[in-house]
């Protein structure tokens, strides 16, 4: 089955570069319209009724969030291909929204074609629309100008919001992350460690070794070694990785 797509862009060079590249790594997209401004946009998507939009955020007048905004209902996917910084990436990523960054690497676009694929998949099998993928957005892109946010993990049961607080520590399995909160509730999600480990950092939290990421706060108790260990809360310990000791001493305030 083809995929229709509308790529929305102020640039007319990125978006003819991105129609190329999208015909050389996808059979299975056909492309409907592009479209240079969010005026357009707005009067011109819903006749299109395309299942997915490659949108540009930084664009004169209205942004691409501005735009998302102004949709108000949106029945498509939306894959953001942005020059964005990377706060706002991580606020993206986070919302489990595909985003590619420019210069489209060949790569890159292969990966978010595959998780449109499956999203499209989902979405048939009634799991989260379109709607309800936007509204975590915009709730993780204003939490996260913030200290007193909360993180959206998308699971097999829908979309919980855990504030970072109660976060006690999280644990890479295999591809999956697993949220152990202080309430000792567990919550496996499908993405890696590394996904998290930007944001999460911006708040009191640490990276300590390959597997495990702990909220500092939540530390009562550092063991020496050649790492060290750390005793938690909940009386776990983790070890720590010698190259990530001296990150550690720095943050905890440990001459």
């Amino acid at each position: 089955m083809m995929i229709k797509a509308v790529l929305i862009d102020d640039e007319l060079h990125s978006s003819k570069l991105l129609e190329i590249k999208l015909k050389n790594v996808a059979m299975d997209i056909q492309i409907l319209d592009i479209i240079h401004t969010p005026a357009d946009a707005l009067e011109r998507l819903a006749a299109l009724a395309p299942d997915v939009i490659f949108l540009d955020i930084d664009m004169p007048l209205m942004d691409g969030f501005s735009l998302l905004r102004q949709l108000g209902d949106i029945p498509f996917e939306v894959i953001f291909v942005t020059a964005y910084d990377q706060h706002g990436i991580n606020a993206i990523k986070m919302s489990a929204l595909d985003y590619i960054l420019k210069p489209v690497d060949d790569d890159e676009l292969s990966t978010a074609i595959s998780k449109l694929r499956l999203k499209l998949s989902e979405k048939k099998a009634n799991q989260m629309v379109p709607q309800e993928q936007m509204g975590i957005l915009f709730e993780t892109l204003q939490r996260s100008q913030n200290n007193s946010g909360r993180l959206a993990l998308s699971t097999q049961d829908g979309v919980l919001f855990v504030r970072f607080k109660d976060i006690l520590k999280v644990e890479s399995s295999s591809n999956y992350s697993i949220f152990h909160l202080l309430s000792k509730q567990k919550i496996m999600v499908s993405r890696t460690l590394k996904e998290y480990e930007d944001v999460l950092e911006e708040y009191q939290f640490l990276r300590v070794n390959r597997s495990c990421i702990v909220n500092l706060d939540e530390v009562i108790r550092y063991r020496k070694g050649d790492g060290g260990t750390l005793e938690l809360t909940d009386q776990t310990e983790v070890e720590v990785s010698p190259q990530k000791k001296a990150d550690l001493l720095q943050r905890m305030g440990i001459g």
